[in-house]
C-alpha cells in the first residue's frame, strides 16, 4: 500500500484549498494528490466524481495558467481521482502566493526564499545580480592589490594574469554581466563599503569573560570582504586570545587556544557561505576557553552535520561568484577540501574538531580550546586562595617550587604576559609560588636572556623571544 510523501498526498474529498498543493507540487519537484483515499492510502471513494474530473482541471488551468493530468480510477470499486502534477521550470502563484511542497507540508514562499528561487529558476545566484550604479573605477584600489599578491603567491595566477587593467581583470574574474554591469559579488569582494549596498558586509568580534552577559570589549571589521578575514585573523589572535607561554627545552613555544589555521578556514566559510540578504553582520564571541562564530548561512541539505561536512563532499557554495573570487585568490580551497584543512589544524593542535550546529537561523560553529591550552590556562590561574593553611615555610620546602622549575618559569611568564606591571609580591600572592621562589625564578629568567625589566622599580616587564 502506498503512504504519504513528499511526492504524493492523500485527501478523502476535495475542496478548493488542494489547489495549493497543486501549486506547491508545482514549484517544488512535481508530485500526486489523491482523491478519495484515507490518510493510510486505503480507497474510500469521492462523490460526484465525473464532475470534478471537469472542474478540477479549469480550476488548475484558470488559477494558476498550468496544466495537470486529472485521472479517474477504480480501486476496490471505489471511484479515485489521481491529480499528476510536473515540476514547472518557472515559478507558480495561485492567487497571487507562492506555495511550496516540502517534506510532508506544505508552505507559503516569500521574502528572501522566494527570491533565491526566482533567481535560480532564471540560471542565476543572489552574488551574480548586476548593480548598475557601479563602475570598476569605484572599487578599491588596496583591495585588488591584495588579490593580486596573494594569487600570484598561492600560485593561481600567473604574474602576466594579474598584470592587465582592472576592467580585464574584473571580466576575467566573471564579476560582469553581458549588459557590462558589476554584480554584486565584485561589489563585496572589492568595494570599500560595501555595506552601501549590503547593510551588515561585515565582522563583528567581541569577548565574553564569564557569561554571554559579561561583554567586556568589541570591534567590527568593515572594507572589502576579500581583506575581512586576513584581519579578523590578526586581531583575534593579537587582541582577544591570551598565548600562554612554555618551555621545550629552552625554547618559548606560545599556545593559543585554538588552531590559527583552522580558525582562518572557519572565518573564510563564513564570509563566503554567508548569506547577504540576511543583512545580519558575521558574529565571533571569544571566551577564556572557547570561541563561537556565527553567520546567517546556508548549507546544502545533504550537509546537515558535522560528521558529513568533514566526510567527502562536492562544493557548493552559496554564493559561488564571491567564492570564485576566493579561489583565484588561493584563499579557499575547490571539492570542499576546507574542511581537510580545518581537521588537519586541530590535529596538528591537539584539540578537537569544532562542532556545528546547523538551522534555518544560521552556522554556528564551536571551537573548543586544546587540551594542552586548557592545563597551562588552569596552571596560570591557580591562586594563593586554592593554598590555605600553607605558610610561606612550607611553600619554600615545596620540591616544585625550585627556581629551576620549567612549571614556575611557566607560571611566571603567563602571569607576566597578562599583567606586565606585576611587582615581585604581587606575583608571589598571585602564584601558589613563595616570594623568594618568585625572585629567583625572575633573576633566572633574565640571565637567560628570556625577561628584562624596563623602566626599574616603577616599570614594566618584557617578555623576550
Amino acid at each position: 500500500m502506498k503512504k504519504e510523501t513528499q511526492t504524493i498526498e492523500f485527501k478523502q474529498s476535495w475542496h478548493d484549498e488542494y489547489l495549493e498543493w497543486i501549486c506547491g507540487y508545482a514549484n517544488a519537484y512535481g508530485g500526486a494528490l489523491y482523491i478519495g483515499r484515507a490518510d493510510n492510502g486505503t480507497p474510500v471513494g469521492v462523490a460526484k466524481a465525473k464532475s470534478l474530473m471537469e472542474s478540477i482541471p479549469c480550476k488548475i488551468t484558470d488559477t494558476m495558467g498550468i496544466i495537470a493530468d486529472v485521472n479517474l480510477l477504480n480501486e476496490d470499486g471505489k471511484d479515485v481521482i489521481e491529480i499528476k502534477v510536473e515540476k514547472y521550470p518557472s515559478l507558480i502563484s495561485y492567487h497571487g502566493k507562492y506555495f511550496y511542497r516540502s517534506g510532508t507540508t506544505m508552505r507559503t514562499i516569500s521574502g528572501k526564499e522566494l527570491d533565491r528561487l526566482i533567481l535560480k529558476q532564471q540560471g542565476m545566484t543572489w552574488d551574480s545580480v548586476p548593480l548598475p550604479n557601479l563602475a570598476v573605477r569605484d572599487l578599491d584600489s588596496g583591495a585588488i592589490r591584495y588579490f593580486k599578491g596573494e594569487a600570484v603567491k598561492r600560485s593561481r595566477l600567473s604574474r602576466d594574469e594579474v598584470n592587465v587593467s582592472r576592467d580585464i581583470l574584473i571580466q576575467n574574474l566573471r564579476l560582469v554581466d553581458e549588459d557590462g554591469h558589476l554584480t554584486r559579488a565584485a561589489m563585496l569582494a572589492f568595494h570599500p563599503d560595501p555595506e552601501r549596498w549590503v547593510t551588515g558586509a561585515y565582522v563583528k568580534i567581541g569577548y565574553f569573560e564569564t557569561s554571554d552577559s559579561d561583554l567586556r570589549y568589541q570591534d567590527e571589521i568593515h572594507g572589502p570582504v576579500i581583506e575581512q578575514a586576513a584581519k579578523v585573523v590578526d586581531l583575534v589572535y593579537t587582541k582577544y586570545l591570551k598565548a600562554l607561554i612554555t618551555y621545550e627545552g629552552i625554547t618559548r613555544v606560545e599556545r593559543f587556544m585554538f588552531s590559527k589555521e583552522a580558525f582562518r578556514e572557519i572565518v573564510l566559510n563564513a564570509i563566503v557561505h554567508k548569506d547577504y540578504s540576511s543583512c545580519n553582520p558575521i558574529q565571533i564571541s571569544v571566551y577564556p576557553d572557547k570561541i563561537y562564530v556565527w553567520n546567517n548561512g546556508n548549507m546544502p541539505k545533504n550537509l546537515d552535520s558535522a560528521e558529513k561536512l568533514f566526510g567527502k563532499h562536492s562544493s557548493d557554495p552559496f554564493n559561488p561568484n564571491l567564492a570564485q573570487v576566493f579561489f583565484k585568490s588561493g584563499l579557499i580551497e575547490a571539492w570542499g577540501r576546507g574542511f581537510d584543512k580545518i581537521r588537519k589544524g586541530c590535529e596538528e593542535y591537539g584539540g578537537e574538531l569544532p562542532g556545528y550546529e546547523i538551522s534555518e537561523n544560521g552556522i554556528m560553529v564551536l571551537c573548543k580550546a586544546c587540551p594542552s591550552y586548557l592545563n597551562l590556562l588552569k596552571s596560570a590561574t591557580v591562586t594563593a586562595d586554592g593554598n590555605t593553611g600553607k605558610d610561606e615555610a612550607n611553600r619554600e620546602d615545596n620540591a616544585d617550587n625550585r627556581e629551576d622549575n620549567a612549571d614556575n618559569k611557566t607560571l611566571v611568564i603567563n602571569a607576566i604576559a597578562r599583567n606586565s606591571r606585576l611587582t615581585v609580591r604581587q606575583l608571589a600572592t598571585e602564584l601558589p609560588i613563595s616570594k623568594a621562589t618568585v625572585e629567583r625564578v625572575l633573576k633566572a629568567l633574565q640571565e637567560a636572556g628570556k625577561l628584562r625589566r624596563v623602566g626599574g622599580t616603577r616599570g614594566v616587564w618584557k617578555i623576550i623571544g
